[in-house]
C-alpha cells in the first residue's frame, strides 16, 4: 500500500512542537547518509530549486535534474528533504520573501488609509504570480503556511480587518479580492511564458491572433461589443497597458463591493 503524502512539510510532528509552523531540519532517515553531504545546506539546495523552476518550470524538475545542478547525487540533496513536495514547499515559501508586504502595524503612526494597504498587497502578489509562473498551481496544492508567507497572509488580515467588515465578512473579502489577484495574475503570467516560447512579444502575438481569428458567422451578432472592445484595445496601447487598466478596474471594482458591505450595515 502507498504511503500518503504529508499534509505540509511545515506540520512535521517531529519537529512541530509548540504548534506553529515548524522549522524543516535535515534528516537521515531511511537509510540515508548519516553525516552532511559536504558543501549543502537548505537554503542553497531551496534557491536552486526557485532557479531551476524558473528556468524550465515545474514540469520538468526533478530531485535528480536538481542533484546535477547543484553538482552532487541525488541521495545527498535527500538528506534535506523527504520528498519533492517538500522541496516545492520551501521553494514557494521562499519566493513569497518577494513580497513587498507594506507596515500594517496598527501601533504605527500615519498608516494609510485600508483602501491603499490593500491596493499595495494585490499588486504585489500579482507581481509575483507573473515572475514566477510555475508557483500557481502549488499556491492551490499546498498550505501556504511557511514563514514567509504567513507574513504575507498577517498583513491581509490587519488590512481587510480595518475595513469595518463582520468577521464572517472579512473571511468573504480576503477570498473575494485574493482569489481574484490569483486568477489574474495566474492568467497573466501563464500568456508571457506561452509568448516567449512560440518567439513573440505579447503585442505580435495578440496582433497575429487577432488578425487571423474571426468569430463564426452564426455568433456574429453576440460577439459585436467584444470586438468592439478588442478594436479599443487596439487604438489605445500595448498589452501590459490593457492588462494594467483592466486590473485597476477589477481592483475598484472588489474595493467598492467591500465598501457598500460597510455601508449597508
Amino acid at each position: 500500500m502507498a504511503k500518503a503524502a504529508r499534509m505540509s512539510v511545515w506540520l512535521d510532528a517531529a519537529d512541530n512542537t509548540d504548534g506553529g509552523a515548524a522549522e524543516p531540519r535535515p534528516r537521515a532517515s531511511r537509510g540515508r547518509r548519516a553525516e552532511q553531504p559536504s558543501g549543502l545546506d537548505r537554503e542553497r539546495i531551496t534557491e536552486a530549486s526557485v532557479k531551476l523552476l524558473g528556468a524550465e518550470g515545474l514540469a520538468k524538475f526533478s530531485m535528480r535534474r536538481l542533484a546535477n545542478e547543484l553538482g552532487v547525487t541525488a541521495m545527498s540533496v535527500y538528506w534535506y528533504v523527504d520528498t519533492k513536495d517538500d522541496l516545492l514547499e520551501l521553494a514557494l515559501d521562499h519566493v513569497f520573501g518577494e513580497l513587498d508586504i507594506p507596515d500594517t502595524d496598527a501601533g504605527a503612526e500615519d498608516l494609510p488609509d485600508w483602501q491603499t494597504q490593500l491596493r499595495e498587497l494585490a499588486a504585489t502578489y500579482r507581481k509575483l504570480l507573473v515572475r514566477h509562473p510555475w508557483i500557481s498551481p502549488l499556491v492551490g496544492n499546498y498550505l501556504n503556511i511557511g514563514p514567509k508567507s504567513l507574513l504575507f497572509s498577517r498583513a491581509v488580515q490587519r488590512v481587510i480587518a480595518r475595513t469595518g467588515l463582520t468577521l464572517a465578512q472579512q473571511r468573504g473579502a480576503v477570498s473575494s479580492v485574493f482569489q481574484f489577484v490569483y486568477g489574474y495574475g495566474t492568467i497573466e503570467g501563464h500568456f508571457r511564458q506561452r509568448c516567449a516560447e512560440v518567439g513573440l512579444t505579447q503585442d505580435e502575438y495578440f496582433h497575429k491572433a487577432m488578425a487571423q481569428f474571426s468569430v463564426p458567422a452564426e455568433m456574429a451578432d453576440d460577439f459585436q461589443h467584444a470586438e468592439r472592445m478588442m478594436e479599443a484595445v487596439e487604438e489605445g496601447g500595448d498589452v501590459d497597458t490593457m492588462r494594467d487598466m483592466d486590473f485597476q478596474v477589477a481592483l475598484d471594482l472588489q474595493i467598492a463591493g467591500i465598501e457598500s458591505l460597510v455601508a449597508r450595515g
